[in-house]
């Protein structure tokens, strides 16, 4: 079949839509079918770049280019997944989320409510004429249930480079490879870090807006030796982090998926995460392969003193970690035959 994927691109930003966009390209070229991502570039502001983009999107038709006959449309992400076409299924990355979970009524400025009041009158609309609708995970088909009144099939996908990931026996730091954004809260982590009374360190990889807030917060607390901002990493180094580490923090806001979660499983560690953190709650068994728990610095810092106290037990939980992601079918054959089956 001949297969199009609308898409969205930021400039200069590149993150978990661009691996699954692509994860999912190689995955369809793999089984036999001719592919190609078409975007748009995309950016946050104005509302009336956002408002124009979505009659933009509307306005396209996919069925046919240039005489070549489209045979599906498989559609992620807002405003892409308006595009025209008899034979569209929706495999739902995410919404707009700023208009959605996110939005903020008490600061909504008058363009705010009109933009929020168009992206979900056309969510509805729009989403509601395509028959297949999947999502990526529990949490994304829940908001679109929620805010829109429309059923999905969640299917799991694996993170980018799932074969590289390995164990190694275990250093005294717990690590959170992420963007520095206030939505990630790596800042819990840094506060966390005031109340532990064992010898583990912790190490941050990523860059991102918060990255001096962060610096000066561990200045303020004098963590320079039990806090690491290491910016970013290569691929290799990541998985050497992954393979070393005591255990993953991952603990962000209402977070769409995560491929953070997947692979501190498949790196055999458990994660700590909080009851509000959404989609790693999907994965995250407490006590089995993992801690849920509040969003509080002392909590926080219990667990982690805990996993270095007890290195065997949280051992044990990487390995129920690493079980459990392999008894959950999540493979790129499987969203392959969902979505076209």
């Amino acid at each position: 079949m001949r297969i199009l994927i609308p898409s969205i691109q930021v400039p200069f930003i590149s993150g978990g839509s661009t691996l699954m966009t692509e994860g999912l390209k190689h995955a369809l070229i793999k089984a036999g079918h001719q592919v190609e991502i078409v975007t748009i570039p995309f950016k946050f502001s104005p509302n009336s770049y956002v408002s124009n983009l979505i009659d933009i999107w509307k306005e396209q038709d996919f069925n046919n280019f240039n005489g070549y006959k489209i045979d599906m449309v498989i559609a992620l992400q807002f405003p892409a997944y308006y595009v025209k076409h008899d034979n569209k299924v929706l495999w739902l990355m995410h919404q707009h989320r700023s208009m959605y979970e996110l939005y903020k009524e008490e600061i909504a400025s008058k363009d705010d409510v009109l933009l929020k009041d168009k992206i979900h009158s056309n969510d509805s609309s729009e989403l509601s004429n395509v028959t297949k609708r999947f999502s990526m995970c529990e949490n994304v088909s829940k908001r679109l249930l929620k805010y829109n009144h429309l059923s999905s099939i969640p299917v799991y996908h694996p993170p980018a480079y799932e074969e590289n990931f390995y164990c190694e026996e275990s250093y005294d730091y717990i690590f959170y490879p992420s963007r520095l954004e206030e939505l990630k809260r790596q800042d819990l982590l840094i506060e966390a870090m005031r109340y532990t009374i064992s010898d583990v360190c912790v190490i941050i990889a990523g860059d991102g807006g918060q990255k001096e807030k962060y610096n000066e917060l561990i200045k303020s607390y004098n963590l320079e030796k039990k806090v690491r901002l290491v910016g970013f990493i290569s691929q290799a180094e990541k998985e050497t982090y992954y393979a070393r580490c005591l255990g993953v923090f991952f603990a962000p806001f209402d977070e769409d998926y995560g491929y953070i979660t997947l692979e501190a499983m498949l790196s055999s560690k458990p994660v700590i995460t909080c009851v509000d953190s959404g989609g790693p709650l999907e994965f995250v068994e407490n006590e089995k392969t993992g801690f849920i728990i509040n969003p509080d610095p002392k909590e926080i810092a219990k667990k982690i003193d805990w996993m270095y106290f007890n290195k065997n037990e949280a051992k044990e939980l990487g390995e129920n970690a690493l079980r459990s992601y392999k008894s959950k079918n999540i493979t790129w054959d499987n969203v392959v035959n969902k979505l076209l089956g």
